[in-house]
């Protein structure tokens, strides 16, 4: 399963950024793909992007609602999470994989704990302040514009390292991000997935659909005996398997001595 996700991963990062001579111009590509949103988070800015972030098209639907009510993204992100969940966060978003693979270096660990998932609450918040209650009342994209490190990864530091123009023009803006960025990969070293867990707004709102979507991980009642060894085992703020913190990520299931749990529909 382990394998398995990783290369499900990996194989969506590369899909997902494959315009590579956008890296070595240092543009953005604008071809008809783009019109198309991606499950994952991926920025819409990244020199390799060809499709669309669903969180960047949210807040930009969200920005001319005024005029016209935002039907297809929020139609597409509904049928994401009604279909995946979380499975999304734990298979399909490339910045997952990037904090994940930080988490593999060798160092003390921060374990799960009280803190920690009250905590993981605060994406919530970011979901309702950053991505819906700016862009409706100040008009601009406050996810994207003042936190998606995603965004400052992707799009910001290559565009800038290939534009001499757009680095002039970066100011402290663009240093807030950049410290922002650092603080989270540096906590990413230390905390499984501490983006996701605690600020990711996507997360939440997928979050938001673990009772009702199509697949996801599965609990056969009859053999769980409540010993409790996959929550112990699962890096995650979960209380239990296939809550709205779960990941579906699987590698619980390695944890169980009675194979209670599965994967797939539901």
């Amino acid at each position: 399963m382990k394998r398995k996700r990783k290369l499900t991963q990996l194989i969506c990062a590369v899909l997902y950024n494959c315009h590579i001579t956008g890296f070595a111009e240092g543009t953005i590509y604008q071809g008809d793909l783009k019109s198309v949103c991606i499950p994952g988070l991926n920025c819409y800015s990244c020199p390799g992007a060809v499709f669309s972030c669903p969180l960047g098209s949210l807040q930009s639907a969200l920005l001319s609602s005024k005029y016209r009510f935002p039907y297809y993204i929020l139609g597409v992100l509904l049928l994401f999470g009604i279909l995946l969940g979380r499975i999304i966060c734990g298979f399909l978003c490339p910045f997952g994989l990037v904090q994940e693979l930080l988490y593999r270096i060798p160092t003390k660990k921060l374990k799960k704990n009280v803190w920690t998932r009250r905590l993981s609450l605060l994406k919530y918040v970011i979901l309702a302040v950053f991505v819906i209650g700016i862009p409706l009342v100040l008009l601009t994209p406050g996810f994207c514009k003042y936190i998606c490190p995603a965004g400052t990864l992707e799009g910001g530091i290559p565009l800038l390292l290939k534009n001499e123009s757009l680095r002039q023009l970066a100011g402290r803006l663009f240093q807030w991000k950049m410290l922002l960025l650092v603080l989270l990969l540096l906590s990413c070293v230390v905390i499984f997935r501490s983006f996701c867990r605690f600020l990711c707004p996507l997360g939440a709102f997928y979050g938001l659909f673990h009772r009702f979507s199509l697949f996801g991980m599965r609990i056969d009642e009859k053999k769980c005996n409540n010993c409790g060894a996959c929550i112990r085992h699962c890096k995650m703020d979960v209380k239990k398997v296939g809550d709205a913190e779960c990941i579906q990520c699987g590698e619980c299931m390695e944890s169980c001595s009675r194979c209670a749990l599965s994967c797939g529909r539901k």
